[in-house]
């Protein structure tokens, strides 16, 4: 039986780095996917600033076990090459911060295009990005969502498959419900390739929710996980409970949400507890 290590976006929580530390202590999570490290992202960030970070990251005792990137997230008709020099530069950033896994996305169609009729475009320019990652000795994993090519579960298949397991999956379970897609079917037919899982929940209505309370099966799906699995596995917490700028066009709906926090801190907190009473 498989063991299920926590770990957290704790960009949610503050935006000092030092601030996200410290509260990962307090709430006992030792791991951390490193997105945002004093407001900025981790693909611009500097190598002295990465080797601060590192240092950080040591004097609390925290361990990177994932660096959330954006890439993937540009159109295939923007500059190309110049991504995948973001690219090596978060790889080697991510040696830096001795993290093995590398969160990415399938990319979004020019305006006015179609992702879906573009596979070509998607697999040629996700295999030059996995050819830089293996020269860097770290691990692409594909995250499904909204508008990119990899958004429904039989998308992000074909990309799994097409690349033999070299490209391997963060598995989403709220996203596929903000596309209304039943999050346990996807994780039947994801899961040969699932390394680690975002933890969100929603509702097909569209509202994000907090852990437990909406239909992404998170309980039933990390259960069926460590129960099936041999080697212990990463569930990030992403909880988005302040609701960004923008999710409603991301999602395509209207909404308003049940659950109202006063600000961050106390919503990620709240995400923090639910996730633990569900483990």
């Amino acid at each position: 039986m498989a063991k299920l290590i926590l770990s957290a976006f704790a960009d949610e929580y503050a935006d000092s780095f030092e601030e996200q530390l410290q509260a990962l202590n307090g709430f006992g999570i030792d791991h951390i996917e490193i997105r945002h490290v004093d407001q900025k992202n981790i693909s611009v960030l500097s190598p002295d600033e990465v080797k601060n970070a590192r240092r950080l990251l040591d004097a609390h005792g925290i361990k990177a076990n994932a660096i959330g990137s954006p890439l993937g997230k540009i159109r295939l008709d923007e500059d190309m090459d110049a991504h995948m020099e973001t690219a090596k530069r978060v790889f080697e950033s991510a040696n830096l911060l001795g993290a093995k896994y590398i969160r990415m996305f399938s990319f979004y169609a020019p305006e006015g295009e179609d992702i879906t009729t573009m596979k070509g475009q998607v697999l040629e320019s996700l295999e030059k990005m996995l050819l830089i990652a293996r020269s860097h000795g770290v691990t692409l994993c594909h995250e499904n969502e909204a508008k990119i090519y990899g958004d429904i579960p039989v998308r992000c298949r074909e990309l799994l498959d097409y690349f033999g397991g070299e490209l391997k999956c963060v598995f989403d379970m709220g996203n596929f419900v903000l596309e209304e897609v039943e999050p346990i079917s996807a994780y039947e037919l994801l899961k040969p390739y699932i390394a680690y899982f975002h933890v969100k929940d929603a509702l097909a209505a569209g509202a994000i929710v907090p852990p437990g309370k909406g239909e992404a099966k998170i309980k039933e799906i990390l259960s069926a996980h460590m129960q099936s699995e041999n080697a212990d596995f990463f569930a990030t917490l992403e909880p988005h409970l302040q609701t960004f700028s923008g999710l409603n066009a991301l999602v395509g709906r209207s909404f308003e949400n049940p659950y109202q926090y006063p600000d961050a801190k106390v919503a990620f907190a709240d995400a923090v507890t639910k996730i633990k009473e569900l483990i």
